[in-house]
């Protein structure tokens, strides 16, 4: 499913379910040590995700530890993401050469709880969607969308993104572009204003990703 949403160069690898053969290593238990059983099994077959995809990139069996803010800590050379929800797991890495940043979100199907979306959109984001045909859940999509939006930026710039500091709209395809409302970042690759993204729906799942290509020029408003 989320390699129809990701380009060439990105290697992915999902789990629909649980994964028996899924295992941490010793540098990852710490992240989950006080987990429930529930997220601790999610987390375990993510990374067994994760290693999966690292391979395709010509690594053997290595950890993926989290860092201070839970984010995933790649080899040195390496960016990618990491998404997990109750049935699915995914992960998708590339060469930093070839991406400079990306991120992944992956959600189970339906509309969001009720005042969810009233809590992480603004009400030109939620007028934007009613205008949407009515043939998949755009609600639970844009929610997916704003993590992949996270998920992206944070390695790029170090800092928090809330909900709301994200203006995403979506085309009738599923493709979506987020315009940052904060004021623009600078980064080491330049000014930082916004991504674009696309999204997918299949098998009781939506997912969505974020990349951002080395050497494309970031998203701007002009």
């Amino acid at each position: 499913m989320i390699e129809r949403i990701l380009p060439e160069g990105v290697v992915s690898s999902e789990t629909f379910g649980d994964d028996p053969r899924a295992r941490l290593l010793p540098e990852e238990e710490p992240s989950v040590a006080r987990a429930v059983h529930k997220r601790r099994r999610e987390f375990t077959v993510a990374r067994g995700c994760a290693r999966r995809a690292l391979a395709g990139l010509g690594y053997g069996e290595i950890a993926v530890p989290s860092g201070t803010n839970r984010e995933p800590l790649w080899p040195e050379g390496v960016v990618g993401s990491i998404t997990h929800c109750t049935g699915y797991c995914a992960s998708a890495v590339a060469r930093e050469g070839v991406v400079r940043s990306l991120g992944i979100d992956a959600e189970t199907d339906g509309e969001l709880p009720p005042g969810v979306l009233e809590q992480v959109t603004v009400e030109r984001e939620r007028e934007l969607l009613s205008r949407l045909p009515a043939d998949r859940s755009w609600d639970r999509l844009l929610f997916s969308a704003k993590e992949s939006v996270y998920k992206a930026w944070f390695p790029l710039t170090g800092r928090w993104l809330g909900f709301t500091d994200a203006f995403v709209s979506f085309g009738p395809d599923g493709g979506f572009r987020a315009e940052l409302t904060a004021p623009p970042v600078e980064t080491a690759h330049g000014t930082l204003t916004g991504f674009t993204g696309g999204s997918v729906s299949e098998a009781g799942f939506v997912a969505t990703a974020v990349v951002v290509r080395a050497g494309d020029p970031y998203l701007t408003t002009s």
